[in-house]
Formats: C-alpha cells, structure tokens, sequence
C-alpha cells in the first residue's frame, strides 16, 4: 500500500476476515477508530470487531442495494443505479402520460429493484401456547356440571362473566362468583387448546383469511383467522396488536400446520387486497411452500377474479359477523389474557359444538362421544374430558 501519510494504523492490528497485516490496513474515518482493509475491503473496529457479514446486491446488475425504509419486522432495500436492467426495462414499459408523471412525482412509482430483509425468523415462532396459570379440575366446592353450565352461559349464549355468575345463582341456586367463572375460563381453554390445534380437520385446498378488528384495554387490535373455503371450520387463529406481518404469518403457519405434508401448488388462498399476504407468500415460497394467493379488492365485482371468488370473501365476511356477536358483549376484552381465552373457548365451539345451518344444524365435526349427550354442559364437560385424555397420551408418547 503506498499511503500519502505517516500510518496510523497499530502494528498488531488484523484484518479479522481475511488475517491481512497491518500494512494492508488504513484509517478509513479520520482517526475516528475505524479501519478498513486493501485486500477484503471489510471495515472493522480498532477496539472490537464490528464489520458487515455480507451485502445484499442486485441480481441484475450486482450494485450493492441501498437501505430506504426500516419496518417492523424487515428493512426494504433498493437498486440505485441509473443503468441497472432492471429499471430501464420497468422505465421503458411506462407510457407516454406515466413517464411525464414520473418525472414530476417521482415518488408515486416503484421502478427500481426492491428487496425486503426480514428480520424476524417466522417459522420459530411458538403458534400454541396459552398464558399459565389456571384453576385446578379438582373439584371440591362445585362439581363439573357446574363448569359445564359455566361454559355453556359464557360462549353459547354469549354473556359476561358477571351475567353467567348471576344466572347460576338466580336459575340454578349455585352461588358463584364471577372470577370463579373466568377461572374455569381459563382451564377449559388451557385443555382445549392443544386437542383443537392438533385435530385432522382434513381440510379441503380452498382456505379463506381475513382479519377484523377488537379492542384490548379500550386500544384497537386485531384478530386474524384463516377458514376452510368447503368445510367452513376454523384452521388458524391469533390475536395481535398490531396488523403486521408477523400475525399474519402466525396465522397462516397455524393453518397450514393442519395439512401434515404441504401439498404445494395446490392450496388456494383468499384474501382481501391487504398487501401484508404477498409478503406472507414470498416467505412461504422461501421455505419451499408454494400456494397461490387470490386477493379480492374493493366492494363491487369489477373484474373476473372479483366476480369468481367474492363468495368466499362474503364466507369469511359472515363468519366475523358471527364472532363479534360473541365479542361486542364483552364491551371489549380487558386484557391480552382474556383475549386469548376467549377465542380460543371461540375456536373449540365453533368447530365442534356449534349447529350450523350448512350442515342440516349439526356440528362441522361431529365427535362419536358427544352424539348420545343431549345437553350442552354434558358436551362441554366431554369435551374437556377428551383434551385431558389426548394430553395424556402425547406426554406419555413423548
């Protein structure tokens, strides 16, 4: 290196990717503590060691892509140069009215190379788990008829903890108090919850997603679910606070889980025009899951793809209908908590207990031990019996 001034440089210093000596190395801030590399070209710390792993570059023209926007779970990258293939070929595609609108609002187009590094690893993250702490089954003051009447009051009729606890003690003489009842909540949704994510629905190639919106604390968040487009039960489910990719990936995961081995090019998925699905699609296409995504856009059947699907987005449309009926008397969940045993108690009625009218009033999956009980609190205490039993038999398996 021939260097126009007197070396700064320690002679102990190395460059810690390729082991080059000192006399490959030069000041490269001023002599603010960072020192760069002829050989490599890495930049690292004269104190401790802090260089780029890697450069994301352009597959087209190799440039090394600039950092525009930073998100909540990735960095949006982009191609700044002029002559990259890729930009003159969207450039060029433009007509005569666009390229004039270009060139006043630049702004308003996206013709560069783009590329999105997520920083969130989507396919560790834990899909099942409910928050601890529960009451115990062991029942010594009231008896499981009771939390079946409990059950019965809070997610069939749609009441409030305070109204269920009211009309145990008006209807059916059993003083109880309302934390007694969402502690029963809590239990049953604890038990429920890993034999309702864990049934062969054998769900059809035709899924629905949507999400709408709740309150938790008197803040808007948001509840995600994907449907079956055939047998209309519920595949997968999350409750955020926010409508990111992160939930909707959650979501998704959730529901493909149900497939066992993921038949690729085969699951069809509808949704509304809400871009976070593509960014959930190009992800799934990275870990090797291939589905094709439909996205219904707007109210009115303007174009073909409209005209074809809309009845699965009015599927989906409906069902929201019939879960804020069970929320809109909660005035609203008081905690995430609460949130989370609601609609997972949701989940496990809706899919197994519920009369549904497409299916001559019968539930979308009927379990042989429920079909010789006639009333609701029976169903909900066998219910719960069968998750304890499946509990079981997966801790022993394990």
């Amino acid at each position: 290196m021939k260097r126009r001034k007197p070396s700064t440089v320690p002679v102990k210093s190395v460059c810690p990717r390729c082991g080059a000596p000192h006399g490959y190395l030069y000041d490269n801030d001023g002599g603010r503590g960072q020192l760069a590399c002829k050989v490599c070209g890495t930049c690292f710390s004269r104190d401790g060691v802090s260089f780029k792993s890697f450069r994301i570059l352009c597959p087209y023209c190799g440039r090394v892509l600039d950092l525009k926007h930073r998100r909540k779970a990735f960095n949006v990258h982009a191609c700044p140069n002029q002559q990259c293939p890729y930009y003159l070929n969207a450039l060029a595609a433009l007509s005569a009215a666009d390229r004039a609108e270009y060139r006043e609002h630049p702004y308003r187009f996206k013709l560069r190379y783009r590329y999105r590094e997520f920083l969130v690893n989507f396919f560790k993250m834990d899909l099942y788990s409910l928050p601890k702490g529960a009451a115990s089954l062991q029942f010594r003051k009231f008896s499981p008829h009771v939390m079946g009447l409990c059950l019965t009051y809070l997610v069939n009729c749609n009441l409030s903890t305070r109204v269920t606890a009211r009309i145990l003690k008006e209807v059916h003489q059993v003083s109880i108090s309302h934390t007694q009842v969402a502690s029963y909540a809590k239990t049953a949704a604890l038990v429920l919850k890993p034999f309702v994510d864990g049934y062969d629905y054998q769900p059809s190639f035709s899924l629905v997603a949507d999400e709408t919106y709740i309150r938790i604390r008197g803040v808007q968040s948001y509840v995600w679910f994907v449907l079956d487009g055939v047998k209309r039960s519920i595949l997968g489910y999350t409750v955020s606070s926010s409508r990111d990719l992160t939930a909707c990936m959650k979501t998704l995961r959730m529901a493909f889980d149900k497939f066992g081995a993921f038949p690729n090019h085969m699951v069809q998925l509808v949704s509304d025009g809400y871009p976070v699905y593509q960014l959930a699609q190009i992800e799934f296409f990275k870990n090797n899951k291939f589905f094709e995504l439909v996205q219904v856009f707007g109210l009115t059947n303007d174009d073909p793809i409209s005209t074809a699907f809309r009845p699965f987005k009015q599927l989906v449309e409906r069902f929201n209908r019939i879960f804020k009926s069970a929320y809109r008397i909660t005035g609203g969940y008081k905690s995430d908590v609460g949130s989370d045993i609601h609609v997972a108690l949701f989940v496990a009625f809706y899919n197994f207990l519920r009369p549904h009218g497409a299916n001559r009033h019968q539930p979308l999956h009927s379990l042989p031990q429920l079909e010789g009980l006639e009333t609701m609190p029976a169903k909900w205490q066998h219910l719960i019996l069968m998750a304890q039993q499946q509990l079981l038999q997966d801790q022993s398996s394990a």
